[in-house]
């Protein structure tokens, strides 16, 4: 549904682009949508406009004048501001992903994007705001997960995550012990079959794995190749 009746009504979205004509186009298919939108063009102005605002989510574009998206996005997280955040990246922008994913982000998308990947996207966000399973505390072997708080632990050692890899892990730990096929994971986590086109997924994987085993426990989620990925001791 889309329109005035559509599934952003009285959702805010800040989108912070130095691009002109991306900007207008993203602006106009949200408000269609019937999202509230606030602009800026640069980094200080994006900085501003989230605290003027107070926007649901955040729509970030790395490169930008003044301030790039990176800073923009460590800033709001040192200062505090969970506030969701989709950063928008070049295509060949690797290492751009890797570092607004460190930053912070919850999630990236990569340019040109479809309008309707991006809508998807935001709507992953915002549905996955203030989520929880209902269960007090999960835990397999030494790692512990508490969905209210929104905090992990494993062996007494607290693990910081985006939101975008609290839900993974959340999902998987919730399912602990069954495979997740990787179609299920992107249409529970992104709201979206992206399997062929993306590999948000096993990115994501990549850096909940090198979180959980920082103090150099064993290994918790696995893969099974052909089909997904499963938290199991």
């Amino acid at each position: 549904m889309s329109g005035r009746y559509g599934w952003g009504v009285g959702k805010r979205v800040l989108i912070a682009e130095d691009d002109e004509q991306v900007s207008r186009s993203v602006e106009r298919a949200l408000r269609f949508e019937g999202y509230e939108v606030a602009t800026a063009g640069d980094g200080e102005g994006a900085l501003r406009s989230v605290e003027a605002t107070r926007p649901d989510v955040v729509v970030l574009d790395i490169m930008m004048p003044r301030l790039d998206g990176i800073s923009v996005c460590r800033l709001m997280r040192a200062q505090g501001d969970r506030t969701p955040v989709l950063m928008l990246t070049a295509r060949q922008g690797l290492a751009d992903r890797v570092a607004g994913l460190d930053a912070g982000a919850d999630d990236y998308l990569v340019k040109p994007f479809a309008l309707e990947e991006l809508l998807a996207r935001l709507r992953a966000l915002l549905r996955r705001t203030g989520f929880s399973s209902g269960e007090e505390v999960l835990r397999v072997a030494d790692m512990e997960l508490r969905p209210a708080a929104r905090s992990v632990c494993r062996a007494d050692r607290g693990i910081e995550l985006t939101r975008t890899e609290f839900d993974l892990l959340e999902l998987l730990m919730v399912n602990a012990g069954i495979v997740m096929p990787r179609h299920l994971i992107y249409e529970r986590i992104w709201d979206y079959d992206f399997e062929t086109t993306s590999n948000s997924l096993d990115v994501y994987v990549g850096y909940l794995r090198r979180k959980t085993e920082a103090g150099g426990e064993p290994r918790l989620i696995h893969t099974v190749r052909g089909v997904g990925y499963v938290v199991r001791p």
